[in-house]
């Protein structure tokens, strides 16, 4: 993987990774048409979800220092009840990362007709959501669960998480402010294990580490960092403003060519 190759994906995760059109999706597609080997795509994975957690982390800093006070305060309120709903969504994906671990791996490594049918499943859920209206109820924890089953869908490449969760939660009628709240919060710890654990792979091979640059892995880091930092609060707006349809367009498109292309 080279300088440019590094940071052209590290804008794509940085993007594609709030915006919904599926992160996995997008980085299994430009892989393939850089040709990078998956030894340098596990390294460059573990940096890009590093940075897209912390650009999280730094657009919603007043919400989690907010939440961890309000936590040990050890009392009923709705911070600590938000939080307790994040850790009740965590579970389905939790189980499929633990469990299913080789069968989700399978679904990865140039897949490109699989990724191009589940970007068309996003496409199709983003545009159900142009037909909601009414959202304005709150956020319950069996509605917090449904949310957290479509997370573990959405480790599929093509299906996009945000796409996935916000989608679902305005479908159940939640109000939009706080499914994007909850749909960003909730994939941090997710994003953080997920890192975690292609780290404990990649420390099995550390000789994988010489045939990657270091500065081709800090762009790549500091361009996933700025572009998640910009679609982060992008997506907040078009969730706003319901034009997810948009986005459903987008997913269509690029999943008929990804089929196209494959065959």
């Amino acid at each position: 993987m080279n300088i440019w190759e590094a940071i052209v994906l590290g804008i794509v995760q940085g993007l594609t990774e709030f915006l919904p059109v599926s992160s996995s999706g997008h980085i299994e597609i430009g892989t393939a048409i850089f040709g990078i080997q998956s030894e340098d795509n596990l390294l460059f994975s573990i940096v890009v979800h590093a940075a897209t957690a912390l650009s999280t982390i730094v657009i919603y800093r007043k919400d989690i220092l907010q939440l961890i006070v309000e936590l040990f305060k050890f009392q009923w309120n709705d911070s600590t009840k938000f939080v307790f709903q994040i850790a009740l969504s965590i579970i389905p994906v939790g189980i499929v990362g633990v469990f299913f671990e080789d069968q989700v791996e399978s679904f990865f490594g140039g897949r490109i007709m699989l990724v191009g049918s589940m970007l068309i499943i996003t496409a199709a859920l983003l545009a159900f959501t142009h037909f909601k209206r009414n959202n304005e109820g709150e956020l319950t924890f069996p509605k917090a669960f449904v949310i957290g089953i479509a997370q573990a869908i959405a480790i599929l490449p093509g299906i996009s998480r945000s796409g996935a969760t916000i989608s679902t939660g305005l479908l159940l009628g939640i109000k939009k402010d706080v499914v994007t709240r909850f749909s960003f919060l909730m994939v941090l710890v997710p994003i953080l294990g997920a890192a975690f654990l292609k780290l404990l792979d990649f420390l099995k091979t550390p000789e994988i580490a010489s045939q990657v640059s270091a500065t081709a892995l800090s762009l790549g880091f500091l361009a996933a960092f700025v572009s998640g930092m910009a679609a982060c609060q992008w997506m907040i707006s078009i969730v706003r403003k319901g034009k997810l349809i948009y986005f459903a367009v987008y997913c269509l498109i690029v999943g008929i060519i990804a089929i196209f292309v494959s065959l």
